[in-house]
C-alpha cells in the first residue's frame, strides 16, 4: 500500500511539474513558437465551428467555437489568445472556409454572426489577461467566472451586429442572439473551466502580480 501511495504521489508530482514547465516555456518562448500555438488554436476554432445546429427561432447557430475561444485565452495567455482568434477571423474573412458551415469571406464577418467572431477576440484577450496576471484566477471558481465574462463579451459584440444587420431593436436582438444560447454556453464554460483548472499551474510562471 505504501508503494502504491508513493507511486500516486510521484505521478501527481510529475503532472504538476509538466503543467508548470509547459506554461513557463510558453511564457518565455519565442514569437515563432507562440504564433504557431495561436495558429493551432485558430484551426481548432475552425474545426469546432463545424459542430453546429440551428434553433428554429434564430438565425444564429449553436456551435463549438466558444469552447475553443475560452480555452485559447487560458492556454495562450493575454495576447496570443486574442491573436489566435484574430487569425481565425482574418483568415476566414480572406476566404478560407472555416467559419460555421464551411463558409469563408467578408460576407460572413459582416453578416448576422460576424459580431460573435469579433467578440471571440475580446473574450480571449480578457480571459488570457486574468489568467496570466493573477495566480489566484486559476482556480475552478475564478476561471468559471472569467469565462462567463468572456461569454458576455461575445454576446455583446454579437447582439450589437445582429441588431444592425437585421434592423431590429436591442430587445429583439437579445431574444434572437443571446437568450437561446445562455444554457449551453454556461455548460461549455463549466467544462472549459474544469479543463483549464486541471492544466494550469497554481504557481507563478511569469510576472504575476500576486505570485507571493
Amino acid at each position: 500500500m505504501s508503494e502504491f501511495n508513493n507511486e500516486i504521489k510521484n505521478i501527481i508530482i510529475r503532472y504538476e511539474s509538466a503543467k508548470y514547465n509547459f506554461f513557463k516555456w510558453r511564457f518565455e518562448s519565442s514569437f515563432l513558437n507562440k504564433f504557431s500555438l495561436a495558429i493551432g488554436f485558430a484551426c481548432l476554432t475552425g474545426l469546432l465551428a463545424q459542430f453546429r445546429f440551428y434553433l428554429p427561432y434564430t438565425p444564429v447557430p449553436v456551435t463549438g467555437q466558444v469552447f475553443a475561444v475560452l480555452l485559447s485565452g487560458v492556454i495562450l495567455g493575454k495576447w496570443y489568445g486574442g491573436v489566435s482568434q484574430g487569425l481565425y477571423a482574418g483568415i476566414g474573412a480572406a476566404g478560407v472556409p472555416w467559419f460555421n458551415g464551411l463558409k469563408g469571406g467578408m460576407d460572413v464577418l459582416s453578416g448576422v454572426t460576424g459580431g460573435y467572431i469579433v467578440g471571440f477576440i475580446a473574450a480571449a484577450l480578457v480571459i488570457g489577461w486574468f489568467t496570466d496576471r493573477y495566480v489566484r484566477s486559476r482556480s475552478f471558481t475564478s476561471l468559471f467566472s472569467i469565462m462567463l465574462l468572456g461569454i458576455v463579451l461575445i454576446y455583446l459584440f454579437g447582439v450589437v451586429q445582429l441588431s444592425l444587420v437585421l434592423g431590429v431593436n436591442a430587445q429583439r436582438a437579445i431574444e434572437l442572439g443571446a437568450l437561446p444560447f445562455i444554457g449551453v454556453d454556461v455548460y461549455k464554460a463549466l467544462i472549459a473551466a474544469a479543463i483549464a483548472a486541471a492544466v494550469t499551474p497554481r504557481t507563478a510562471y511569469g510576472n504575476e502580480i500576486d505570485s507571493k
